[in-house]
């Protein structure tokens, strides 16, 4: 097994692998990876086998003395070949290990793709730290997920908002205007929380225009056609991950989210296996948002956690 360190010129090769990876998804391709270049030091690796054949990426970037499964991604572990072995992943940790020290690192933070992104099982990499280094627990964040082919009962305040907002004429519409919804999100996140959203109104505009059918936006309009209330679904084919989600005080007052998320549950639950909601907490999993909790598994969601490793490279 060879390891090497990602560069520009192996772009083809890097997105090729991540088109045919059992647990990747479109937010691995560089496009995606390289709109914050800016902000994040990349330092991504390729594992080859001896026939210089990929078997393995890890999308990653540097910050001191620590390598990162990379920071501006959701999650990023190892990505791996669909006959990429438990041996194999073993050896190329061992790689990874060897290779982190001599560059100088103290440790390496590692977030695995969730096992419910997976299109066929792929925690080898788990098992791999778990055998050569013990890695301590860095971060656990909940998501509230739906299982598609088996969901759960709507609450009944969930179902009467739905109900509610639909005879008050509120209709839902994919649409393009990312420009009306940023807006609404952005006056939310600033009245309630003092925050502005991770991306910015012309990053998001970038990504959607390089993942079209990736990246998509649902909104909520009113009787008389204002938007009130919107969500940016991340869709990998298998999960349905809402990215944002927000809504104008009017569009609580006439509980549009409540038929926003029937409309688009309903939308996928025919093509997709997982509805994801996304995590609902702050401080690497400290803080829980119990208010934001409880609406999500009103809709049905239940617990998948994203984990964060630590991986101490000076044993």
């Amino acid at each position: 097994m060879i390891l090497q360190r990602y560069t520009a010129d192996m772009k083809h090769s890097w997105d090729e692998f991540v088109a045919r990876s059992r647990n990747a998804t479109f937010i691995h391709y560089r496009a995606y990876m390289d709109y914050h270049s800016d902000r994040f030091h990349d330092h991504s690796i390729l594992f080859f086998d001896d026939r210089k054949k990929i078997k393995a990426l890890l999308p990653a970037n540097d910050n001191g003395n620590t390598l990162y499964s990379h920071q501006g991604l959701t999650y990023g572990g190892l990505l791996l070949d669909w006959k990429t072995t438990a041996n194999d992943v073993i050896e190329i940790f061992r790689l990874l290990y060897e290779y982190g020290r001599g560059a100088g690192f103290k440790k390496i933070i590692y977030k695995p793709v969730p096992w419910h992104y997976h299109l066929y099982p792929s925690e080898e990499d788990l098992y791999a730290m778990f055998y050569s280094s013990h890695p301590a627990l860095h971060a656990r964040n909940i998501a509230s997920v739906i299982n598609l082919k088996t969901p759960l009962k709507w609450s009944q305040n969930r179902r009467l908002g739905a109900n509610r907002a639909e005879r008050n004429g509120v209709y839902i519409k994919e649409s393009d205007d990312i420009t009306a919804f940023w807006k609404i999100l952005e006056e939310n996140l600033r009245e309630r929380y003092d925050a502005s959203p991770v991306h910015s109104l012309e990053e998001i505009t970038l990504l959607r225009k390089s993942f079209p059918s990736n990246i998509r936006l649902f909104l909520a309009y009113d009787a008389n056609h204002c938007a009130q209330a919107g969500t940016i679904i991340y869709d990998t084919g298998q999960v349905a991950k809402t990215q944002y989600i927000s809504s104008t005080a009017e569009g609580k007052n006439i509980h549009a989210v409540d038929l926003l998320f029937r409309h688009v549950i309903t939308l996928f639950s025919s093509t997709h296996r997982y509805f994801d909601f996304g995590t609902s907490n702050e401080q690497g999993g400290e803080y829980l948002n119990k208010t934001l909790i409880h609406q999500k598994e009103g809709f049905g969601g239940r617990g998948i956690v994203y984990d964060s490793w630590e991986i101490s490279l000076t044993q």
